[in-house]
């Protein structure tokens, strides 16, 4: 049984896209079973991992509209143990063709149930909204990632996504959990960096990952390629950011890395 987690902020510029990439990649890498689910309208997952959205025939949108099979969407990626689940343009217009539809907020859930067997993550990057297709993720997920960038405003609006998040806790998921405010962006060589790495930490204690996203060349170039991090360069301090959070990640949820062969194990 798969766990599912959803990365999520409505504000963009965050590193949301391309924290669900590399996590994704890095749990894979580290011999877990991962399908990372597009569910952006702007499918910058999908291109990012090496996929044209515009060549796309099948993806979330038909699972979510027209019941399609998700196993007849999902791709395979060239890294090992990583497959996705796509998204192309169209998904912009299924918020409106979902209106009317009867339980419209589990949609989502019921494609991915359909698939938690069959992998140990399921990784969602959500829109950069907190619309209908964000809500279908919430509704979906075990737990929630978010993002939040070290700049000026950086607690902008955090307000009003944890306060969807205890919405969607209170009537749609009883069961939806943060796992953690992951810190991305961040530059060593800024002050600011350091004074909202301090004041996240003082708001939000435990639930700050022990992890910092920095920021770094080979990270942002990634995506051009249309590769994960890890994939185009494993030594850089970008990929090896990403592989820490995965392994602080798997011990949180009670699995051990052995990080002399880098598979993992049950604790």
């Amino acid at each position: 049984m798969s766990k599912i987690i959803a990365l999520a902020n409505q504000k963009g510029g965050v590193g949301k896209t391309t924290s669900s990439i590399n996590l994704a990649a890095s749990l894979a890498v580290l011999e877990y079973r991962t399908l990372l689910v597009d569910a952006d309208p702007q499918a910058n997952s999908t291109s990012g991992i090496g996929f044209d959205p515009r060549n796309i025939k099948n993806s979330i949108y038909e699972c979510i509209i027209n019941d399609i099979d998700p196993h007849d969407a999902i791709q395979h990626t060239d890294t090992p143990n990583l497959d996705l689940l796509p998204a192309h343009i169209d998904l912009v217009g299924a918020e409106i063709e979902m209106i009317n539809l009867e339980n419209r907020e589990f949609k989502m859930k019921h494609v991915l149930n359909s698939l938690r067997d069959e992998y140990d993550f399921i990784i969602i990057d959500c829109s950069p909204s907190l619309g209908l297709i964000t809500i279908n993720a919430l509704t979906a997920a075990d737990s929630v990632i978010i993002p939040v960038q070290c700049e000026y405003f950086a607690l902008e609006g955090l307000g009003k996504l944890l306060n969807t998040i205890k919405i969607v806790q209170s009537r749609l998921n009883t069961e939806l959990k943060i796992e953690g405010i992951l810190l991305t962006m961040y530059d060593v060589r800024l002050r600011l960096s350091n004074q909202v790495v301090e004041e996240v930490k003082t708001h939000f204690e435990d639930m700050v990952f022990d992890t910092i996203i920095q920021r770094n060349t080979r990270l942002s170039e990634a995506p051009s390629f249309g590769v994960s991090v890890i994939m185009h360069d494993a030594t850089c301090k970008g990929a090896i950011n990403y592989l820490n959070l995965a392994r602080e990640i798997i011990r949180k949820n009670g699995l051990v890395v052995d990080e002399t062969t880098a598979t993992i194990e049950t604790a």
